[in-house]
C-alpha cells in the first residue's frame, strides 16, 4: 500500500503469528531482493480501547512510534472490512482516531503536537519554536515538534532546491536529537499552502511523510506564517491539514497496490 508514494508492506498479524527481527525487516524492505518499501506495517489485535494495534518498522529495521500515511492505509483496509466509518489505532506514539473522509480520502486525528523540549525529545533545553542547530560548517534555524515521533522542521526559501540528501542525514543523527529525528524542509507558498520535502529517520528521502506534514503545518501556524487549515504539497502529492485545539487533523488518499504472500521462513533462510 502507499499514501502519496510513501509505501508500505502491510502484514495482518491478527490471525497468524508474525515474528520480525531487524535483519528480516531490512531484507523485506530491500527494493531489489525483497518486497521493497519505506516501512513495514503490522496490524495486530486491538487492546486498551483500540480497534487494532499498528506497528511500524523502518527500512533500517528499527521500530518507530507512529506514521500518518500508514494509519490512513490501515484505516482504509479495516473500515472496508468492518463497514465502520471510524476506528481507533493504537501505536507506540499513542492512539490515532481515523475516519472515512469521503471521495476516497481518509482522515486521521494525529493528536496534540508536543513542543516541550524534553518530550520531543531534545538533549538540552531549547525554544522549540526557533533555535539554532549547529552542523559542521553551518548553523541552521530550526523548529522541533513531536507528533508522537520527533521532527525537525527547517523553513527554507525553496524546498525544491534544498539539499535534503546531504543535510537530512546529518540532522537525523545530530546530538540534539537523542532518538534521532525526521527532517522536514518547508517553504511557504501562501497563507494556506506549504511545499515540503522530507528525510525520514531510518529510511531516507521519501515521497511523503504524514506525521512530517503535520509537524510542518503546526510549526508554520505556531510562527504565524499560515492559517490553521493548510495544504501541504509533498513530492508524492498533497495532504490537507487542520489544527483544532492543538490537535492536528490530516486528510489524504490511501492506495492498495497489490495483495500477495511471502514465505518468511524461506525468505529468511
Amino acid at each position: 500500500m502507499h499514501g502519496l508514494g510513501n509505501d508500505f508492506a502491510v502484514f495482518d498479524a491478527r490471525k497468524q503469528t508474525l515474528s520480525l527481527n531487524p535483519a528480516l525487516s531490512r531484507a523485506i524492505s530491500d527494493r531489489r531482493r525483497g518486497i521493497g518499501c519505506d516501512q513495514i506495517v503490522v496490524i495486530a489485535d486491538g487492546r486498551d480501547g483500540a480497534d487494532a494495534v499498528m506497528r511500524i518498522v523502518n527500512a533500517d529495521g528499527g521500530e518507530v512510534e507512529t506514521c500518518g500515511n500508514a494509519a490512513r492505509c490501515v484505516a482504509k483496509l479495516l473500515l472496508a472490512e468492518t463497514g465502520k466509518t471510524q476506528l481507533r489505532l493504537l501505536t507506540l506514539g499513542g492512539l490515532l482516531n481515523c475516519f472515512a473522509a469521503g471521495g476516497g480520502l481518509y482522515g486521521v486525528d494525529m493528536g496534540a503536537a508536543i513542543t516541550h523540549w524534553d518530550k520531543i525529545p531534545l538533549s538540552c533545553p531549547a525554544d522549540t519554536n526557533r533555535f539554532t542547530l549547529k552542523l559542521k560548517g553551518a548553523a541552521l534555524e530550526a523548529a522541533a515538534v513531536s507528533m508522537g515521533n520527533p521532527h525537525c522542521v527547517l523553513f527554507v526559501e525553496d524546498a525544491e532546491k534544498a539539499d535534503v540528501g546531504v543535510i537530512g542525514p546529518q540532522i537525523e543523527i545530530h546530538p540534539m536529537f537523542p532518538k534521532r529525528t525526521n527532517v522536514e524542509f518547508v517553504s511557504l507558498r501562501g497563507p494556506d499552502r506549504l511545499r515540503m520535502r522530507v528525510w525520514e529517520r531510518g529510511t531516507g528521502i521519501t515521497q511523503a511523510c504524514g506525521s512530517g506534514a503535520c509537524a510542518a503545518a503546526f510549526a508554520a501556524h505556531r510562527r504565524g506564517l499560515t492559517s490553521a487549515k493548510v495544504s501541504v504539497e509533498l513530492d508524492g502529492g498533497v495532504l490537507g491539514l487542520e489544527i483544532q485545539g492543538g490537535h492536528v487533523l490530516m486528510t489524504g488518499p490511501a492506495s492498495l497496490a497489490y495483495r500477495g504472500q511471502i514465505d518468511l521462513q524461506e525468505f529468511a533462510a
